[in-house]
């Protein structure tokens, strides 16, 4: 066989192939430039021609005759789509070169004086938060401890991360500062996280707590993480043929801000439960009390309803496409416009993303400061012992920033918890 019959042949299977095929090809064979213009591309047939690959809105534009003439994607624009791939891994994250050390101020004054002033003024916040549990109408039977006292109760307990019994000596100081009415037993704290009627107020408390902050914060960002329980489950190993016990865990979806790390929502699920369906109760919840402009998150929370949600409340999505996603046409809406941000100009849109990584400090601090285990029992108790460190967390939080921001630490709804029956 000739070279110009297999030139000839090597050009008909060439033929056969779609503009995205080719273009696969054309990135491992070609050379791809990034200008600040857009991305130059080597014509395949001709070494000296060079086309230019740009973004124009929301759709990608390429000089060479075959874009200009079917106004639809070439096989250069395929080509810059799977060079610009290549450079992100799974985390949606590009490779970063050495360079000089990034590192941030702290003022040590003001987190010098939330440090040492920390407790009395966190006691004196969670006086004020609690406040705004309502207690239920007495019907009969022996009168109950007042709600807000229990629930300052539990949520001291959480902060001094002593045992029920130990903590009852800060409960007497808070008596002494006229905190609360009366000091309670410590087995009526306990029995007190046990119950399920707590959950939603300390939800509630969560987003209340989070409203100082609702002039700073216009950029959050949502993750998860797991924390360790005292519960045990039991599965058969057919390979070791052996029952075999493994420890159960909670997992906590939040979503924080990212310039002061306050959680602004939050839910609770089994340590199995994906991430993804929890974005849209978090970011409307947010919604609420915060102004959103932007809300990042990993690859776990990449669909079209979660670009959607956040869009719904007025904000912008940042959140990285996975490796299959091919920005068909089909495409509409924000989901096709985040792509073409995504692929085509990567560099600005990881910059937005890369907030993200606050989240992570967010479980750092809890875990910390408040311990990554839970010590209750039982399941109830157990979700209710995590909102509490939540809780903890937004008050301390309040407290570094009325230092460090002079924001002033005043909580603000819109109307106090209604009455719930007890």
């Amino acid at each position: 066989m000739t070279n110009k019959t297999m030139e000839q042949l090597q050009e008909t299977n060439w033929k056969k192939l779609t503009r995205e095929e080719r273009g696969k090809l054309l990135a491992k064979s070609t050379r791809i430039v990034k200008t600040p213009f857009g991305w130059r591309v080597t014509s395949q047939t001709n070494t000296s021609r060079q086309y230019m690959v740009r973004f124009i809105r929301d759709n990608p534009k390429c000089t060479c005759p075959d874009c200009s003439m079917r106004n639809k994607k070439c096989k250069h624009t395929y080509a810059v789509e799977f060079y610009l791939k290549q450079e992100i891994d799974k985390e949606g994250k590009v490779t970063q070169t050495k360079g000089v050390k990034i590192s941030y101020s702290q003022d040590w004054k003001a987190y010098d004086k939330s440090q040492t002033n920390e407790k009395l003024l966190f006691m004196k916040l969670l006086r004020e938060l609690s406040d705004f549990s309502e207690q239920p109408t007495y019907k009969f039977g022996r009168p109950t401890l007042p709600i807000s006292d229990l629930i300052f109760a539990s949520v001291l307990k959480v902060y001094s991360t002593f045992s029920l019994r130990r903590f009852i000596s800060d409960i007497r100081i808070a008596k002494e500062m006229n905190l609360i009415d009366s000091v309670p037993c410590y087995a009526s704290v306990g029995h007190f996280m046990q119950r399920e009627d707590i959950t939603e107020i300390l939800k509630e408390l969560i987003s209340i707590s989070s409203s100082p902050l609702r002039e700073v914060e216009t950029d959050f960002a949502i993750d998860s993480s797991g924390f360790s329980t005292s519960r045990f489950a039991r599965y058969f190993s057919y390979k070791h043929q052996r029952e075999t016990k493994y420890r159960i865990w909670l997992k906590a979806h939040l979503i924080s801000g990212v310039k002061t790390n306050i959680i602004t929502g939050c839910e609770i699920t089994e340590g199995e439960v994906n991430d993804s369906p929890s974005l849209p109760r978090l970011v409307e919840e947010t919604a609420k009390t915060f102004k959103v402009g932007e809300v990042s998150g990993d690859k776990a929370y990449s669909s079209r309803s979660n670009l959607q949600a956040i869009e719904d409340v007025g904000a912008v999505p940042f959140i990285p496409f996975k490796k299959n996603v091919r920005g068909k046409r089909a495409s509409v809406g924000i989901w096709k416009k985040m792509y073409h941000y995504f692929i085509y100009k990567h560099d600005e849109f990881l910059e937005h993303y890369h907030k993200r990584s606050n989240s992570e400090t967010v479980f750092h601090m809890i875990k910390t400061k408040f311990k990554d285990n839970l010590r209750s029992k039982t399941k109830t108790a157990q979700i209710n012992e995590l909102l509490l460190k939540i809780l903890c967390h937004n008050i301390c939080v309040v407290i570094q920033e009325i230092n460090e921001l002079g924001v002033r630490g005043e909580f603000v709804v819109e109307e106090k918890m209604r009455g719930i029956d007890f």
